[in-house]
């Protein structure tokens, strides 16, 4: 399975990026081979408009089930449910690892 995380780094011990539209980019956790590989998001962080949904369509390439984020606006929420990816918000601030954690106990 592949989870996506809207990071401020390249590891699970980055930052939760509050935002997922406008993250600073994606950490991509593949639970089969405990991969985990970073999405840069600089296309999307100053868009003037859209950046959820193309944020949303990038989660949806890269073949993610699950998006865990802090906050998922209309329009991103809406792509993502359209293509099949379930949200999962965790309260901010807190490390990738750690909202890792909480959708696990969540489970």
């Amino acid at each position: 399975m592949n989870i996506i995380f809207s990071a401020k780094g390249k590891d699970w011990d980055s930052e939760l990026d509050p935002r997922f539209g406008r993250a600073q980019g994606f950490l991509l956790y593949n639970t089969d081979n405990d991969q985990l590989s970073w999405h840069s998001n600089e296309e999307n962080k100053n868009a003037g408009h859209g950046a959820g949904i193309q944020a949303a369509q990038k989660a949806a390439n890269l073949k993610a089930e699950w998006a865990i984020t802090g906050h998922v606006g209309p329009k991103a929420d809406s792509t993502l449910k359209s293509s099949g990816i379930k949200v999962f918000t965790a309260e901010t601030p807190c490390k990738v690892r750690e909202a890792y954690q909480k959708y696990l106990d969540a489970q």
